[in-house]
């Protein structure tokens, strides 16, 4: 048993690294150097039984083909344009090849010259990957639009996720919106659908909504494991012809319990109970 003892010890110690809470992926941080060839994406690998598949819905058969020509563009051979706080040091936009970006990296060193430094960090790239197209009517047209679903690549477990939806306008398609996700637990996406007419969007997390391309910032004391949310949050959106606009309630359910009613506009009602805090504690003085 002493003998067994050590390597019981690393093993834990290997799941707790990979469940951990990480920050943001900083563009400095997440480039790998690249490879001559890279093999096409493949969906992640099934997860063991006690960590569950966060990707499950967004790589599941619906809606995965349309009628209109956005079904036979090729959206792994592409150009995106990249959202605000993942931009290439040069602003050029993103092209996928095969489905895939590999990322680059320059190495800097702190006993660099200052042009050394700014010579390195304009080289770098990010890097990305297709994980799927899904085709829907987003917008009430009559016609599906393309949802196209990209993975930043990282040197780790993050999962932060690119969305980008198209519709077909003058021969090709037309970016109407874009935005990024986080992390898994930390706002990453669950599922992006279409109900009633309303563009479905679910992000893990308590109380996480899209504002324009980026997720908002989290509830002061929503931390858990990465690898294991307890929260989602659904929110839809309306197209106005313009934008997309949200359409109600934000809706933040328990995973561990999906009969649980849904608790509506988390962040209000923490701010007030915040707020209360605060004046209780300013009463007393």
């Amino acid at each position: 048993m002493k003998e067994i003892a050590p390597y019981i010890a690393i093993a834990v110690l290997l799941f707790a690294s990979a469940c951990t809470r990480s920050t943001e992926a900083d563009p400095d941080a997440v480039h790998a150097e690249p490879v001559p060839s890279a093999a096409p994406s493949q969906p992640p690998p099934s997860p063991s039984p006690d960590i569950p598949n966060l990707q499950a819905e967004l790589l599941d058969d619906r809606h995965k083909s349309t009628s209109t020509p956005l079904g036979t563009f090729d959206f792994k051979n592409f150009t995106y344009p990249l959202p605000r706080g993942w931009h290439n040091p040069d602003g050029t936009d993103l092209t996928l090849t095969d489905g895939r970006r590999m990322p680059v990296s320059k190495f800097i060193d702190e006993e660099m010259e200052d042009e050394e430094k700014a010579e390195a960090r304009a080289l770098r790239r990010i890097g990305m990957s297709h994980v799927t197209t899904k085709y829907f009517d987003v917008t009430g047209d009559g016609h599906d639009e393309a949802i196209v679903i990209l993975k930043v690549e990282t040197t780790g477990n993050a999962i932060p996720q690119l969305v980008y939806i198209y519709e077909w306008k003058d021969g090709r398609p037309e970016l109407i919106w874009n935005f990024r996700t986080g992390d898994r637990a930390d706002g990453g996406l669950k599922d992006v659908r279409v109900e009633e007419g309303e563009l479905v969007v679910e992000l893990y997390g308590q109380d996480r909504f899209l504002l324009g391309e980026t997720e908002t910032s989290k509830i002061t004391g929503d931390e858990e494991q990465l690898c294991c949310p307890t929260h989602f949050t659904r929110t839809t959106y309306k197209w106005n012809g313009n934008r997309f606009q949200m359409n109600s309630k934000r809706l933040t359910f328990s995973t561990a319990d999906p009969s649980a009613a849904p608790t509506e506009n988390m962040a209000e009602i923490a701010n007030a109970k915040e707020k209360t805090k605060m004046q209780k504690i300013g009463s007393k003085k």
